[in-house]
């Protein structure tokens, strides 16, 4: 079987890489495709030297540090990467790499991170952090972005099954497209984060420094609580915001390696996380240390984090939700956590981690190929396929 794997860009490891390079361990004769490939040489040890097919806009001026800027232009970069002579393609998403084009005879998996957050319900958001609510630049980015959604919406058609890396990507896509998508997790290395007990009187938060992580926000609710520490870690344009809110109870790493990360992570009473995520690896991380996590209670964290005061009788709390994105309910969730810690475990926040595993994803992308390859050659009657096809139903909390 011929197989062809489809990412958006390949600029950075991070988690849809991740799930890309479990893709290619589970399918080693696959070929890989891109829009763009700039991928630092440090970053390129799981492509085994694999060569990407890549779409002209890899050769376009000043594609390496403003590939972005090409938005308009992606969608029919996307369609003339060739992926004819395949019998299988799985495409990694959360852009436009669902749009390449598959013929009747090919069956296309796609792989959703979440349909293009700017052009859906995060439009907005992502007008007024780029200073666009307003003047010509405005009325160009609006036209835009409103055609990226009509051909997002056109090219769902041409996608057979729909997975989502979680439940909450999985209610995006019925919203946007129509279509029902079965739930498969994103892979946690929780071989990395070494289990630990010993704790310190210190928090932690780790992220790129970008709006949307509220970073700025977090180092603002411990101004207001001096007699606790934070440790943040993690660089980006909201640097200066975060090093000008800053107070002597905070302590600025910047970016760190990995044995940098694991230690701050095994040591802290806790670890904060303030994004709205499609899923967010980093409190799954945190919790395969044994650490709990303070987080913002909506999006994926919901289905990572064990943050009721009601789950300590479910298997185990590991950790607190927040409802506002605000400093002070911040504060209030620290406060919460530090009344609950004799409710959560080390263990119990393990056990939760391990939901996650490598293996467990690469199993269930097998079983749900194995199931849709089935369909495609009429081995399987509509109606009766076996999981992991059918969308997942399961309550979240």
């Amino acid at each position: 079987m011929k197989i062809a794997i489809v990412h958006d860009f390949m600029v950075m490891k991070a988690g849809g890489e991740s799930c890309v390079e479990q893709m290619l361990a589970l399918f080693p004769q696959a070929d890989l495709f891109c829009v763009v490939d700039f991928l630092p040489q440090e970053d390129r040890g799981f492509l085994q030297g694999r060569r990407i097919e890549t779409s002209f806009i890899q050769r376009l001026p000043g594609a390496c540090k403003r590939y972005r800027s090409y938005l308009p232009l992606m969608p029919i970069a996307v369609e003339q990467l060739d992926v004819t002579g395949y019998d299988l393609v799985i495409s990694s998403s959360s852009a436009v790499a669902k749009g390449v084009v598959t013929g009747p005879d090919q069956v296309h998996i796609a792989y959703t991170h979440s349909p293009i957050r700017f052009a859906w319900d995060l439009q907005f958001q992502y007008l007024r952090e780029a200073g666009l609510m307003r003047g010509v630049k405005s009325a160009l980015a609006r036209a835009i972005l409103h055609y990226m959604r009509l051909w997002d919406t056109r090219t769902a058609h041409g996608v057979d099954h729909f997975i989502a890396n979680s439940a909450f990507v999985a209610r995006r896509i019925r919203k946007t497209y129509g279509r029902e998508a079965t739930v498969i997790h994103p892979p946690v290395d929780l071989a990395r984060f070494a289990f630990s007990e010993a704790r310190e009187d210190q928090y932690v938060t780790m992220s790129r420094m970008v709006p949307y992580k509220r970073i700025p926000m977090i180092v603002e609710a411990f101004r207001h609580m001096p007699g606790r520490r934070l440790v943040v870690i993690g660089d980006g344009p909201d640097m200066p915001a975060v090093r000008r809110l800053a107070g002597p109870n905070v302590t600025i790493m910047g970016k760190q390696s990995d044995a940098v990360v694991v230690e701050q992570l095994q040591k802290a009473k806790a670890f904060i996380f303030a994004a709205e995520e499609d899923f967010g690896i980093a409190p799954v991380e945190a919790q395969a240390c044994g650490t709990p996590v303070i987080a913002y209670g909506k999006g994926g964290a919901l289905e990572t984090i064990r943050g009721r005061d009601d789950d300590a009788r479910k298997g185990g709390q590991t950790g607190v939700f927040f409802d506002r994105q605000t400093p002070e309910a911040i504060v209030g969730a620290v406060k919460h956590l530090e009344h609950r810690l004799h409710a959560i475990t080390p263990a119990a926040c393990r056990a939760n981690a391990e939901r996650f595993t490598i293996e467990r994803f690469r199993e269930q992308i097998a079983r749900f190929v194995d199931a849709a390859m089935a369909r495609h050659a009429g081995q399987v009657e509509q109606g009766a396929l076996p999981l992991p096809l059918q969308p997942e139903r399961s309550a979240i909390g």
